[in-house]
């Protein structure tokens, strides 16, 4: 019914519908009741166009919510913080089922003003845990244990990777899986310890697909002493 409508509103609020060109509205079959005034086609364009902003606006903060969430994630995932130590993108590569040592490579950086030490730390499925270097001098590769840990000087960003420093899980209780996560802690001199997790990559794998770290240059100074020949396993 139209009968409570002034005189020519209903065509004008058609057209203000039609203007607007909602997705989905059919201006054809839009029927209008009147039961009670409504007031004027301005103060309805007014409030239309209040509901239409507020709309917009909760719809950007959901959108904007979600992507700061989603972009969020990964730096949880990936990056732990001991003191002035940031451990990035711990990683480790799937073994053979009958080994008995993997190598656990990541960033290390230092953000303050003295230097600090990884000298130890734990994963869940071995016995043992060490610090590592490899070397190649005179065309052979050479592994040693840094047995003072690995120096991290003031501002320096140290890369554990396939061939370089790393760590060594040793005595493995059972092998690990592409995919999975292994949880450990790295035990540093100074910023003590921290629980970390690390992703389990492919045999063969030269870096995380995770991390935007590992092909990075390098700086960092191991120090220690003792040497042995490079063990059967996955470092």
């Amino acid at each position: 019914s139209i009968a409570a409508a002034p005189p020519g509103e209903a065509k004008r609020f058609a057209e203000y519908f039609a203007m607007a060109k909602l997705p989905g509205l059919r201006t054809d079959l839009v029927a209008f009741s009147y039961t009670r005034p409504v007031g004027t086609v301005a103060q309805f364009q007014g409030r239309f166009g209040l509901m239409l902003t507020t709309v917009v606006m909760l719809t950007t903060l959901v959108m904007l919510t979600t992507l700061v969430m989603f972009n969020a994630a990964p730096a949880f995932a990936s990056e732990y913080k001991a003191g002035s130590i940031k451990i990035l993108q711990p990683w480790t590569r799937q073994t053979p089922a009958a080994a008995k040592v993997a190598g656990g490579f990541m960033t290390l950086v230092n953000t303050g003003t003295s230097a600090d030490r990884l000298i130890g730390g734990t994963i869940d499925n071995a016995a043992r845990f060490e610090v590592h270097e490899m070397s190649v001098a005179e065309g052979v590769m050479r592994m040693r244990q840094l047995q003072s840990g690995l120096e991290i000087k003031p501002g320096a960003t140290v890369v554990l990777k396939p061939g370089s420093y790393h760590v060594m899980f040793l005595d493995l209780r059972s092998a690990p899986a592409a995919g999975k996560r292994l949880k450990g802690t790295l035990v540093f001199e100074k910023a003590g310890t921290i629980d970390v997790e690390y992703e389990v990559e492919p045999a063969g794998a030269s870096t995380s697909r995770g991390s935007g770290h590992g092909g990075a240059a390098a700086t960092g100074h191991g120090s220690g002493s003792g040497s042995g020949a490079m063990k059967n396993g996955n470092q």
